[in-house]
């Protein structure tokens, strides 16, 4: 059977190949487009471009503004908004963290030591006294035989858990757990999800760099400033009171307090059948007011209507939306202005409509979604892709940019997810056009895959490609593109310095894309309905999609 399978998906793989190699209109990029509309999104007239602020309205409307001139029509029914409802909730009065147990207490400050929250919309959430456990990764995963939760009952308790894989040490690909590619168990988000599921009163991770793959500024950054949760009538009360981090140091402290050792614990959390770990006399408590505001958020959407088959669609996404005001840098600057991040990919969806309009339409419509919130865990796209304005039985497919690279030309991308689609087959000739090539992720670990906004259409079946720039840089090889890699997640990643800088050189950008260009053009003029690969993940929920179009 298995080598059935693979015969059919390399005639598969085949097939995409011929429609993808097919001829397109060429088209060009325009360089003063990106440049333009990069530079005004994150100015500080924006002020980091927050969901439900002034900064939202000002990034809504301007964009509505650069469809219109593009030649696109609005895309929601003569709109070009969707309403995404939201809630803002700024954690205020926040007490430490403190540990009690057969040591002194162990007391945690809010910002430096620990950050916390909570997804309840609720004005005061309080944790008091609540015992502590330690479940490994957090992870109940019953399709691999593997539950951190089997045997204890975590409801009304707090529970420490590691972040990534179990298996995220393993230097390779493969194994229970994809080793060094991280799985969605591994993400943060999932093991909030899991501790509510499984009635915990608070989940606190433990930060470590490596397997986080950012550092604790980014974690203090990003969670001390107003947070965005997705409406819902029940004000999300099956969630956890607390949720957040404690930084590493704190937490071997703690258990070294208890006479226990945190690193021998992470180690055998990682082996099939570790089993939780209660610390015995030890109760952690927290409090913490929340404002709470209730407010609509906007995804901007516009379309260029397909000429003969406008009920198929393809799909251009990328986030308008950053951190707003943030944690200050030194110099007091508190503006999160999200150049990189996301004003870039938001520029690259003004410049390819411009793009599209231009040669005309094509024979599928072609849909463009800016989408918000996808800095507070994939709202908007989430709330598209729960409701969505074009059906994605048919929507064929799409492409989804996140922060481009300005660091100059490449000699490759960097795909996330390489091998899942079909979609592999158009990027790899319009690849081949510019004479580059593809590269798996060299940080699998990371999970890119399930931190932007394609990841809401993919779990629906929706084909979705998304590539990183190069690493490979024309000027300085690989080198040269990791240490432009770290410079950025160091020192501008989710922080007042993320902001545009006149120098930038743009020739990489420009040529990434026209990548995206290609391939949305190739599946926007063909007749294909390019498909997950046979026992892909979605496959099988996209092959139930497309029998309810047909």
């Amino acid at each position: 059977m298995r080598l059935r399978l693979s015969s059919l998906s390399l005639l598969a793989l085949a097939a995409a190949s011929a429609v993808a190699a097919q001829t397109v209109p060429t088209a060009s990029i325009a360089e003063q487009t990106l440049k333009e509309v990069t530079k005004e999104l994150s100015s500080d007239a924006y002020e980091g471009r927050a969901p439900g602020t002034a900064g939202e309205e000002k990034t809504v409307a301007y964009l509505a503004k650069r469809f219109a001139a593009a030649g696109l029509t609005p895309g929601n029914k003569g709109s070009w908004f969707q309403d995404v409802p939201l809630v803002e909730l700024t954690a205020r009065n926040v007490s430490p963290l403190v540990f009690k147990g057969a040591g002194a207490p162990l007391s945690l400050q809010y910002g430096p030591q620990m950050v916390v929250g909570s997804h309840r919309i609720a004005p005061h959430e309080e944790v008091k006294d609540s015992d502590v456990v330690f479940v490994g990764y957090g992870v109940n995963a019953p399709e691999k035989g593997w539950n951190d939760y089997a045997g204890v009952d975590v409801r009304g308790k707090t529970v420490l858990i590691l972040i990534n894989d179990p298996d995220w040490r393993t230097p390779t690909v493969g194994g229970t757990f994809n080793g060094r590619a991280m799985t969605y168990y591994g993400r943060w988000t999932y093991k909030f999800e899991e501790a509510a599921r499984q009635g915990a009163a608070a989940a606190l991770i433990v930060h470590q760099t490596e397997p986080a793959a950012y550092g604790w500024n980014v974690v203090q950054s990003s969670w001390t400033g107003a947070q965005q949760v997705a409406d819902a009538a029940d004000g999300h009360a099956d969630q956890s009171a607390a949720i957040g981090w404690i930084q590493y140091d704190q937490a071997k402290a703690l258990f070294a307090r208890e006479k226990l050792d945190f690193d021998a614990l992470a180690a055998a959390a990682a082996r099939e059948g570790f089993r939780a770990v209660p610390l015995k006399g030890v109760t952690a408590s927290v409090s913490f007011d929340e404002t709470v505001r209730k407010h609509m958020s906007r995804n901007v959407v516009g379309v260029l209507p397909g000429k003969t088959r406008p009920d198929d669609y393809v799909l251009y996404s990328a986030h308008w939306d950053h951190l707003g005001r943030c944690e200050a840098a030194p110099d007091g600057d508190d503006i999160c202005n999200g150049a990189i991040d996301n004003a870039s990919g938001t520029a690259a969806l003004v410049a390819l409509a411009e793009a599209n309009a231009k040669v005309g339409p094509a024979a599928r419509s072609q849909v463009f979604v800016a989408v918000t919130g996808e800095e507070s865990g994939l709202l908007g796209s989430e709330y598209y892709a729960a409701n969505p304005i074009y059906p994605l039985a048919r929507t064929v497919g799409g492409v989804n940019m996140d922060a481009l690279s300005l660091a100059g030309p490449a000699k490759n991308v960097v795909v996330v997810g390489k091998g899942k689609s079909e979609l592999d087959a158009y990027l790899d000739a319009a690849l081949k056009a510019q004479g580059r090539y593809a590269s798996d992720e060299p940080t699998p670990e990371k999970g890119f895959y399930y931190r932007s906004d394609h990841f809401s259409l993919a779990k629906r079946g929706v084909p979705m490609i998304y590539f990183d720039a190069g690493d490979d840089l024309v000027a300085g090889g690989k080198a040269a593109g990791a240490a432009a890699a770290k410079d950025y997640e160091e020192h501008r990643y989710h922080g007042p310095k993320d902001e545009y800088d006149p120098n930038w050189n743009w020739a990489g950008t420009v040529r990434d894309v026209q990548l995206y260009y290609s391939i949305g053009r190739a599946l926007a003029e063909s007749d294909a309905w390019p498909n997950w690969v046979a026992g892909d993940e979605f496959r099988a929920i996209r092959d139930r999609s497309r029998a309810t179009a047909r």
